[in-house]
């Protein structure tokens, strides 16, 4: 996985929410909080989620072939998108569960010192995770806010850990409220309402994380950015004089395909055409170093061409629209 991948992240949170499910699950033995329990399952799956994300890293970094000539990198989509799956079913849906259960049927925490013990531990190691994270993504997110990066960044496994972390951390908090508040009153229903809080938060992220992986997995184009510097580096004002219409799109989160009609002289020989394309493609290719797959196709330059693409990514002699963002 390259660096953007955020690997130190993902392997930080996973060390952390290990440790942090064994200490959650012992608390809950000695005490019977449910809120603990619920807990030690969030970290659990957490656990499984940067499995996951590592596995799909991995896969990504096959060789293409005959069957996929684009390669394998929408493999780290596909497992994102599984992170969010697990993070609603296993973790949210059996909070919810088990904190409509104790509110039913409440019992008294026994043991107190074992989940307030765990709880503090667990958010200084989350803590620690979370720094991790945001360390990693400060040099991907260059000045955008927060929600912006999580929406736009087109590599998925550091948004999923940040939002995990952020998650893990909050859940924690209201975990520390219910079981405090269920020793404070005697009554075991806090805790179970703490319990259901914690799956409601659970399932709010995964609903997240799901609509932004699905975008990614549908096929999103490069960034505003990017798509201005490749129509600066296309046209060089001599053979190739203009774009017609443009399409780009992600084949992984290091990997753009780049497809253009072109405008050319129409006096231009073939070998001078071949000669402007071939420059066009390596100043692409310097400008963003992620096209790595470019198509461009000569032609003269026509009213009718041109409308066929003006609601796209770019226009000849105006602003390049705004390519599709999730």
């Amino acid at each position: 996985m390259s660096a953007s991948g955020g690997t130190k992240a993902i392997v930080a949170a996973l060390a952390a929410n290990l440790a942090i499910a064994v200490a959650k699950f012992v608390a809950f033995l000695f005490s019977g909080s449910s809120s603990m329990l619920a807990e030690s399952v969030h970290s659990l799956a957490d656990s499984g989620n940067q499995g996951l994300l590592l596995l799909g890293g991995k896969k990504a970094q096959r060789e293409a072939t005959p069957q996929h000539p684009f390669g394998y990198g929408r493999e780290r989509y596909i497992y994102a998108f599984l992170v969010s799956i697990v993070l609603f079913s296993v973790g949210g849906m059996f909070a919810i569960y088990e904190g409509y259960e104790k509110i039913k049927h409440p019992h008294e925490i026994e043991h107190w010192y074992w989940p307030v013990g765990v709880l503090v531990f667990a958010i200084i190691a989350e803590t620690f995770s979370f720094r991790t994270a945001i360390k990693e993504s400060n040099p991907l997110r260059a000045g955008k806010s927060w929600k912006d990066f999580v929406r736009h960044a087109k590599a998925p496994e550091l948004p999923v850990v940040l939002l995990e972390d952020l998650g893990a951390l909050v859940g924690l908090i209201l975990a520390l409220g219910g079981v405090g508040l269920a020793l404070a009153t005697g009554d075991g229903v806090w805790d179970g309402i703490g319990t259901l809080c914690i799956g409601i938060l659970l399932i709010l992220i995964a609903l997240v994380l799901a609509v932004e992986t699905k975008s990614l997995l549908l096929g999103e184009a490069a960034g505003i950015e990017e798509v201005k510097k490749i129509e600066a580096a296309v046209v060089d004002g001599d053979t190739v004089t203009g774009i017609i219409h443009m399409r780009t799109l992600h084949l992984g989160p290091e990997e753009l395909l780049v497809a253009a009609k072109v405008a050319v002289q129409h006096d231009d020989t073939a070998a001078e055409v071949a000669s402007a394309i071939n420059a066009a493609e390596a100043r692409i290719r310097e400008a963003v170093p992620i096209a790595r797959v470019i198509y461009l196709e000569p032609d003269i330059y026509s009213e009718t061409e041109a409308a066929k693409g003006a609601d796209r990514e770019a226009t000849p002699g105006g602003p390049a629209p705004h390519p599709a963002e999730h």
